[in-house]
């Protein structure tokens, strides 16, 4: 059964699709999807596959995997945009969407693509040299919903610095397909952003912004590091 993918503000259309063209149809690398789902299991995973699927046959630069479902996950579908190497394996990022990226977020997916096939090119040099001088573990953690149209920036941003820079990963999640997620973080609107898992941000941060707070919490946690092995050692 084919099901009705929604993009935008309603169902996808030619009008749609040509839309996406502009975006998807001359990348300068290959990218490739990788869904771990299980299309049985609810509608939410059967058009994560779908929609891979179906990006994978319209564009020549989009591939698409489907994977069954393992432990390390707690919730799906979950889609992950991976670059290629000159062997064709996956290059993996540490990029992830857990839900389904529906309606304003197809932007959201279509911004990590962009992500991956550029290689993070299209943030500000100044971003790109200072994000890839982090040598600590960052992971940015994005809660939207499909109707969050300013969630777009700040998934879209968290995929760029993920790409250009090993020790940072992203995750997107659509807290709509998981409302339980909302009280176990404090998440009460969107988009939300948790810098390693303890870090909040309500709202939309710029390149700049978002560095500079990233470079306070990785200083504070430094600190905190610093001082527990002093304390051992005494």
């Amino acid at each position: 059964m084919t099901r009705e993918i929604h993009g935008f503000s309603g169902p996808m259309n030619e009008d749609s699709w040509a839309i996406l063209e502009g975006f998807l149809g001359k990348l300068p690398e290959k990218v490739r999807l990788v869904v771990w789902a299980s299309e049985l299991n609810s509608c939410s995973e059967g058009s994560a596959v779908e929609l891979g699927q179906t990006l994978s046959e319209r564009f020549d630069s989009v591939e698409f995997s489907h994977r069954p479902r393992q432990p390390d996950y707690p919730y799906y579908p979950v889609t992950a945009v991976m670059g290629l190497d000159e062997n064709g394996k996956n290059i993996d990022y540490g990029i992830r969407f857990m839900g389904l990226p529906a309606w304003y977020q197809i932007n959201s997916l279509v911004g990590a693509i962009q992500a991956v096939s550029f290689r993070g090119m299209t943030l500000e040099a100044s971003t790109r040299i200072q994000i890839s001088r982090l040598s600590h573990p960052v992971l940015l953690e994005i809660f939207t919903t499909p109707e969050d149209e300013a969630g777009v920036l700040m998934a879209t941003l968290a995929a760029n610095l993920a790409v250009v820079n090993p020790h940072v990963r992203a995750h997107i999640a659509m807290i709509n397909d998981f409302p339980q997620l909302a009280p176990q973080y404090s998440v009460y609107s969107v988009p939300h952003t948790i810098i390693n898992q303890r870090h909040h941000i309500t709202g939309i941060m710029d390149e700049g912004k978002l560095l500079k707070y990233i470079a306070r919490i990785l200083k504070r946690e430094r600190e905190k590091d610093k001082a527990k092995e002093h304390s051992s050692s005494d």
